[in-house]
């Protein structure tokens, strides 16, 4: 694939569970590039989620919910860059973690 072309699918996979999905089915299943942004995006995908569930416990669970949105946050603009200029390099703390092959 042409580097000076953005990779669809890794971009996308990044925008909600909607984007994510969308980038699975699009996907090459060969291409180990898009696999690991979709590895990546999922895992911030489901933190994200567990951020929202903390979110209910009274006191303690708007301070998490807090701390996990801003280190999703990061995450996400540092995959998301990682993704449109096609670096390879594993996202700190997440990057290591395989769900889907």
């Amino acid at each position: 694939m042409n580097r000076k072309q953005i990779n669809v699918p890794a971009v996308v996979s990044y925008f909600s569970w909607i984007g994510w999905f969308i980038a699975l089915f699009i996907r090459d299943a060969n291409d180990r590039f898009t696999t690991m942004h979709l590895n990546q995006a999922l895992v911030l995908n489901i933190l994200g989620s567990i951020a929202g569930i903390l979110r209910i416990v009274p006191l303690l669970g708007s301070l998490a919910y807090n701390l996990v949105t801003l280190v999703v946050f990061v995450l996400w603009c540092m995959g998301l860059y990682r993704a449109i200029t096609w670096r390879e390099d594993p996202l700190p703390f997440i990057g290591e973690i395989r769900i889907i092959g």
